[in-house]
C-alpha cells in the first residue's frame, strides 16, 4: 500500500501561481511512476501531468504544456506540481496517483490516489 497525501491547494486569482505537493508513505513510492489529475464539477478526471519513477521522464497535458512543471524528490519521497499562469478553468479537485504510466489518458490505470486539493482560480 502506498499513502498519498496532497497539499498546496487554495484560492489565486488569475494569472497567479501554485506549487502542489504529494507526499508519499508506506510502501516504497520512490518505486513508482506518479502522476497528478484534476477533476472539475460535472467533469470526468483528466490527466495533467505524469513523471517517471527516476524523474527522468514527464509528459503533459496539451492545456498546461509550457505552464506546469512536474519534478520529484526521491530522498524525501514528494512529488511537485508547480502551476503558473493559472486560469479560471482549471479550478479543480487536484489528485496525486502513483503506480500508472507515465502519460496516462485514463485515470483508471493508476492504483493509488490521495484524497485531493482544491484549486480554485478566480477571474
Amino acid at each position: 500500500q502506498v499513502q498519498l497525501v496532497e497539499s498546496g491547494g487554495g484560492l489565486v486569482q488569475a494569472g497567479d501561481s501554485l506549487r502542489l505537493s504529494c507526499a508519499t508513505s508506506g510502501r516504497t513510492g520512490r518505486n513508482y511512476n506518479m502522476g497528478w489529475f484534476r477533476q472539475a464539477p460535472g467533469k470526468e478526471r483528466e490527466f495533467v501531468s505524469g513523471i517517471s519513477w527516476s524523474g527522468g521522464s514527464t509528459s503533459y497535458a496539451d492545456s498546461v504544456k509550457g505552464r506546469f512543471t512536474i519534478s520529484r524528490d526521491n530522498a524525501s519521497n514528494t512529488v511537485y506540481l508547480q502551476m503558473n499562469s493559472l486560469k479560471p478553468e482549471e479550478t479543480a479537485v487536484y489528485y496525486c496517483a502513483a503506480d500508472g504510466p507515465v502519460w496516462a489518458s485514463d485515470y483508471r490505470r493508476f492504483k493509488y490516489w490521495g484524497q485531493g486539493t482544491q484549486v480554485t482560480v478566480s477571474s
